[in-house]
């Protein structure tokens, strides 16, 4: 039978490195100023979240997300053997596309030069921090059913761009990162039915929607305006920031991804003797550890990456696999065991053969 396999990882973070301490003096173009703009500090984001420092585009020049994109998307064709023509069907999960519409996937079909009227199937998916995890969903199918034989597989975010650098705003602004990453999900003949993808779910509750969102395109304002980032008005900042619930996300958050993770392991018919690493989406360190310790997972097998490079929304899960195989602790082969939860309510699972 067909199964779905992973023929290639890769991932792209930018070059500039923002530590913590640098946060308080950034403004709205994340350039750094001699006096305080945010009342924050190196050990109340340590505290709160488990970072240290995260990566920022380039605020010289518009950088976009689908610039990090291709970037990731040429390192995991490099990795598989294979170059952008051998590629089908393209899914690109994000929160911050390049532009409203078209979608940010075929800017990156154009990108890696295989664009025309012959051109590839072109997803965007907006499932925000659970984004790669349904997209590998989506993946596992189409290559399953025989639709597309080599699906290319992007997480990729910009969101140093959109931040609220000021005291208003902190809780959120502290929390993300720049980055992106990218799998080629290619087809196998087996009849080991835990090869490849082994398992993948999705699961959405919309009655959460209202506690982690971005209002700025909101089409109940006609015609829609630039508004103020820097006013402090009714209702200025939170059309053009992102808003969190913090308590409510964090609370959702563990319990769904206990959930997920208890449910992969049921589906599938494993263990944790099974399964070689952990990979939860990276939101907040603190909200990884309760789920490690309410779903009972052995320590030595989870990994984090949230450190050094924030929340990175759809890209977290490759960048964080790809981080720990360049430091040579993951390896080809390895099954992984990853869970995510994100705005919408929407969280998922998944278990693969790396």
């Amino acid at each position: 039978m067909i199964r779905a396999k992973i023929l290639g990882l890769g991932s792209y973070v930018p070059d500039r490195v923002v530590k913590n301490e640098e946060i308080s003096f950034l403004n709205a173009r994340h350039e750094r100023q001699e006096e305080k703009q945010t009342e924050t500090s190196d050990e109340w984001i340590r505290t709160r979240t488990g970072i240290e420092e995260r990566r920022y585009v380039d605020n010289t020049r518009d950088v976009t997300t689908s610039e990090l994109a291709v970037e990731a998307a040429k390192a995991a064709l490099d990795d598989a053997g294979l170059e952008a023509k051998d590629i089908d069907c393209i899914i690109l999960g994000t929160l911050s596309p390049d532009i409203h519409f078209p979608g940010t996937a075929v800017f990156v079909q154009t990108k890696l030069g295989i664009d025309g009227e012959g051109g590839c199937a072109c997803y965007d998916i907006r499932q925000q921090c659970s984004a790669f995890i349904y997209g590998l969903e989506m993946a596992d199918a189409f290559v399953r059913t025989g639709k597309y034989e080599k699906v290319l597989l992007i997480g990729a975010e910009v969101h140093s761009h959109s931040l609220d650098f000021t005291t208003r705003g902190r809780d959120v602004t502290v929390l993300f990162g720049d980055g992106a990453g990218a799998m080629i999900i290619g087809n196998q003949e087996t009849d080991n039915e835990r090869a490849g993808i082994a398992h993948t779910h999705a699961r959405a509750d919309g009655s959460g929607a209202w506690n982690l969102y971005l209002k700025v395109f909101d089409i109940s304002k006609r015609p829609f305006v630039w508004y103020d980032a820097s006013a402090d008005g009714p209702g200025e900042p939170e059309m053009t920031y992102p808003q969190m619930a913090g308590k409510k996300v964090f609370l959702h958050a563990v319990r769904n991804m206990v959930v997920a993770t208890n449910l992969a392991l049921e589906k599938s018919g494993m263990t944790w003797d099974d399964i070689d690493w952990f990979v939860p989406h990276q939101a907040n360190l603190r909200i990884n550890e309760a789920v490690v310790e309410y779903a009972e997972i052995p320590k030595d097998k989870v990994l984090n990456s949230i450190m050094w490079y924030g929340n990175t929304t759809a890209a977290t899960v490759p960048l964080t696999i790809d981080h720990w195989r360049k430091e040579g602790k993951v390896k080809k082969g390895d099954v992984i065991l990853s869970t995510v939860f994100g705005a919408g309510f929407t969280w998922g699972s998944a278990i693969f053969e790396l």
